[in-house]
Formats: structure tokens, sequence, C-alpha cells
């Protein structure tokens, strides 16, 4: 039995990304605000200290500040055919635990996603035909536009203090900049991180074969920075512990340097950590969300009552809450019916190796966002017609930053130990380099996420179980994008190259990123989508979920700016138009 607390304005599950901008966000706007965090309070100085925090046994190996399955894990298969299995280790993916979330070990990288993307099904039919799309893929339009977007994506990147250089700025196309990137209402707000040498060859070569590169999106600061909520950020110093690490410089965007030390300190919001969110309450009808169950560190079940309920968890958490909880209708492949679980969809990493015989790339010089790229081959900028497939790559070098344990870069056919092998690491560690192709994973119908009807967590509620394989569509595109970054490395003139295009099955065991998206989509019809361009959930005109949850598919760029851009979206929806007609859906 819960003990049931005092009521609130509104409750917020999750203090990551998008759950810090939207508490602050309503706090600012005169609510009272409780935010509720599965893992512990993180902060800087106390866990990512500069003494400690370039440990990689303990974060990379060990994985420190992700979730423990312990807690909570999934179940996974390639197809309903299959018996899904728990994942033990978490290996394809790393969700993250405790204030800032995944976005504590983060890369930095800070794309915003192309207009059409926002409008696929529409824009794929248009150019390519009403009858283009094949039936293995279950592309949707977003229910909004780039003209709604944009202006988030700019309050989210001067939050995050992000450095680059814009290609399109005012409808002006900008030298240096990415020039297949939507319109901007303004510039970065830092410049570009300065370049290594890896991205610095990669784009002259891109460059002298009439591509045209850019300094990647980083949300990790090139100078001194302090964003509009009065938080001060330092310069990147490239040392090489970004991606699965915190930053002990402050460099680094989460929602610990940016949005949560500012929050913490007003007056009328009260963070809870160590609190396990169990089930969204609902009036009788299921029209109405009444708040949150939750059980404490201690095992102590509480009710926490609120007018506004807002999950903004991991994609996983936010699917498997409204599964358990009963919001909407359970999606089935067979039947294609229902929306709570469907359009799953992941990522498609792809890579060239080069092995050169004369270079030294200094490769422990490195950050997670820093590095060079183009956009030639990544979602619609190239013609379809013809090839088989759709989507595509975001095509860079990005040198995060070779470690002791994990870089021990040798060619095939290198023994895994032995003397050949330390000779090997030795010839090779500072003249390796990749060339990485990020790319599109267009859902599917038999890619969907539902409950597990044999594997239960430590509370015994259902694990969330994946059911997802790559399509023909995306096998078919890797290959082509692989061949075409191939061709880039080629010209640089290595001693050897590797290409590695994804291929199937997915595997869950090896680590590809922790892009997952979909699952309780949005869009402007209830029978194809859970929640609204608002992130509202449909019918339940109270709830909100926000988050990568929210992606009808995933394009060829990593998603945190997306995240950031909807969290401030969902923000506006509940404070300029939900709180003028409490319980009432958004129709503006």
């Amino acid at each position: 039995m819960a003990t049931k607390l005092p009521p609130t304005d509104a409750v917020v599950v999750g203090l990551g990304w998008a759950g810090a901008i939207i508490a602050n966000q309503l706090v600012d706007a005169g609510l009272r605000v409780v935010g509720v965090e599965r893992g512990p309070w993180r902060d800087t100085a106390k866990d990512f200290n500069i003494a400690s925090v370039t440990d990689e046994l303990r974060y990379a190996q060990r994985q420190e500040l992700m979730l423990r399955t312990a807690q909570n894990t999934i179940t996974m298969r390639n197809n309903p055919s299959q018996t899904a299995l728990p994942m033990r280790q978490w290996g394809s993916f790393h969700p993250g635990n405790g204030t800032g979330g995944a976005g504590n070990h983060w890369a930095g990288i800070t794309f915003r996603f192309q207009p059409e993307e926002f409008r696929l099904k529409s824009h794929l039919e248009e150019r390519y035909g009403a009858d283009s799309i094949p039936d293995e893929l279950s592309l949707q339009d977003w229910g909004t536009d780039w003209s709604e977007m944009e202006p988030h994506y700019d309050a989210f990147e001067k939050i995050a203090g992000t450095s680059g250089r814009a290609g399109n700025l005012i409808g002006g196309k900008q030298a240096g900049g990415n020039p297949f990137e939507g319109e901007r209402s303004s510039d970065y707000p830092n410049p570009p991180l300065k370049q290594p040498y890896s991205p610095t060859l990669f784009a002259d070569t891109a460059r002298e074969m009439g591509y045209q590169p850019f300094p990647v999106p980083a949300s990790l600061v090139s100078q001194t920075y302090t964003n509009p909520l009065g938080v001060t950020m330092g310069p990147c110093t490239f040392c090489g512990f970004c991606t699965n690490y915190g930053c002990a410089n402050y460099s680094k965007a989460s929602a610990i340097t940016t949005v949560l030390p500012a929050l913490i300190r007003k007056d009328n919001f009260e963070a809870r950590t160590h609190c396990e969110v169990l089930q969204v309450t609902t009036d009788s009808a299921g029209r109405r969300a009444t708040g949150i169950v939750y059980v404490d560190s201690a095992g102590r079940r509480w009710e926490q009552p609120a007018e506004i309920v807002v999950i903004a968890a991991f994609t996983f958490e936010n699917v498997r809450l409204m599964l358990t909880s009963n919001i909407g209708e359970a999606y089935d492949p067979a039947t294609r019916r229902g929306t709570t679980g469907r359009n799953y969809a992941y990522q498609t990493a792809n890579n060239v190796q080069l092995f050169f015989d004369n270079k030294n790339f200094n490769p422990y010089i490195g950050a997670g966002a820093v590095g060079m790229g183009i956009d030639e081959f990544n979602n619609d900028n190239f013609d379809h017609s013809g090839l088989g497939f759709f989507g595509g790559g975001s095509t860079r070098v990005t040198p995060i930053g070779a470690t002791p344990i994990n870089a021990r870069p040798t060619p095939p056919g290198t023994p895994r130990w032995g003397s050949n092998w330390k000779r090997a690491t030795v010839d090779n560690y500072a003249s390796t380099m990749s060339i990485g192709c990020e790319a599109s994973n267009y859902s599917s119908p038999n890619n969907y996420l539902s409950l597990d009807p044999t594997y239960r967590d430590r509370l015994g509620r259902p694990l969330l179980r994946i059911t997802f394989d790559f399509t023909d569509n995306d096998l078919r595109m890797a290959q082509y994008v692989t061949e075409k970054t191939a061709e880039i490395a080629r010209r640089m003139n290595p001693r050897q190259i590797v290409a590695n295009p994804r291929v199937g099955p997915w595997d869950g065991r090896p680590y590809q990123s922790s892009h997952v998206v979909g699952g309780f989509i949005m869009g402007a019809d209830p029978s194809t989508s859970s929640v609204n361009k608002y992130l509202q959930v449909w019918g339940v005109p109270n709830l909100f979920v926000v988050g990568a949850s929210a992606f009808p598919q995933n394009p060829g760029y990593n998603p945190t700016g997306t995240v950031g851009a909807l969290a401030f979206k969902a923000a506006d929806g509940i404070v300029n138009h939900y709180l003028r007609n409490p319980g009432e859906m958004i129709s503006t």
C-alpha cells in the first residue's frame, strides 16, 4: 500500500536532459514541481573529480554511470518466433543512471534533424511516388514541422553552449558550415572546436573530392561560456576521456552542468533521488493522470498526486511505464493496431578503418564530439531513385581519445594475444584512424516494444521486451554509404583499409550506440501515434511523455539535440497552451 503525499502542480519523472529542461520551464512559470529520479544525485565536483574521472576500468569497462542490470534490464530477440532473453550486461546501448541520465556519458554530438525528416513519409512519397515506400517500412510524419521545431533547437543549443559553424543562417548559406541543414534563426553560441590531425586530413581529402565538410556540432564548449540560466562552463581541453565519462572540466554540456545547478536553487522545485517510479495512476475512466506511485531506497511506496504528469525517462522506461500503466493500446504487429510500443528504431553504425605507415595522429588527444563531417550521403540528401533503399548516414571523423584499455587498433589477421599482438599494437596505435558513418534506421512493422511474458525485475514488474532486426532497406543502405566512405579512405592513401558495413542480424552484445528511439511516437493521428506534437498523450490531456520515445523513425543523426528541442516544445505546450485550458487537448 502506498502512502499518499500532498498534491503538487506537476511531477516530472527523470532528471536527464528532457526532465530537467521541462522542470525548469514549469518552475519558472510559477508551478510547484517535484522531480523524481531513479538514480543518485550527480555533481561534477564530487562524482567527476579530476583525480578520479579518467578511470577507464571504472567508467568504460565496469560502466559506473550506467543503470545496473540488476536494477532493471530488457529482454531481446530478433523476431517473434524467438524467445527473448535478458541482457545481463549492457552491450548494444548504455542507459544512464542518476541525475543527468545518459547525458552525463554521451559524446556531445548535437545535430538538428533536417526539415524533411519531420514529414519524412510525405516527403518521400512526393519525391519518389505514392507507392515508393516498401511494406517492410512503417514511416510516419511527426505531426510538426521545421518552423515549429527551429526555435526549440535554438533554445537547446543556447542552454548547452553548442559549438559549431552555421551553414544556413537566416536563409543565407554560410561557407564552412553544413550546407544541408535547415534555416537557422541564429548562429551557434560558440565557435567550432579546434580540430586534431585526423579530422583535418579527412576534411581536406573530402574537399578535394568535391564534398563540403563542416565541423561536427558539439555541446563541448570551445571557450568559456555562460548560458541563459547563468551557469558557466569551461573550454574543452581534449583530455580524451569523454564518451562513457563525466566531464571534470565543466566543458561537456549535460543536465548537471547546464540546468540542474540553477533549478535546484529554486524554492518551488524539489528533487527526490533513488526513487523508482512504478506506475502512472489514472482516474477510473483512464482519461486523466492523477499522479505516480514510486518506491524509495528503503522499499517504501509513495503516491505523489499531481495536476500535470511528465514522463521524461530513457526510451525504454518511458515505454514500459506506459505499458504497465495501461496508457494507450499495446501495439500488435499481426494486425498493426495499437500505438504503445509501435515503431521502435535504432541506428545503423558503419565505419572504415585506415592503417597508415607514415602518420602520427596523437590519438590520445580527443573529445566525444570534436571532428569534421560531410552530409552528402545522409538522409535524402542524394537521389535514391533505383537504389533499392531509403536513408543514409552522417559521415565523419570524430577522434574521441584512444584510451589504454580499449584502443588497440590492429589489422585483420593479427593474433588476439601474445608477442605479435603486442608488436602490432605498438606499430598501429598512433597511425590508425577511422571514418564513421552513423546512419538511419527506418521503422518496420516487425520492430516493436512489448512486455515480456516471462521475465520480471526485482520489484515484480515485467521486463520490457525488444523485438528488433535490421531490415533489407537498412542493410542495402549500410553497404552503399560504407562504399562511399571507403572511396574517401582510399583517396587518403593508407597502407590498408578495412570497411565495416552494418550486417544482420542485430546482435545486442557489442556496443553500437545508445540511440534507441520510438515506442511512444508523436504524430497528428491518434490511431498511429501516442502523443501529439506537444508530446501530450492522446486521450489523457494532463500526461506528457517526452524523449526519443517520440521519434517515429531514426535519421542519420545523433538524437540528443532533438530530444532537447522536444523538451522545450513540450514545456511551451504546457505553459503557453495547456495551462490556459487545463484538462483539454492542445489544438494549436
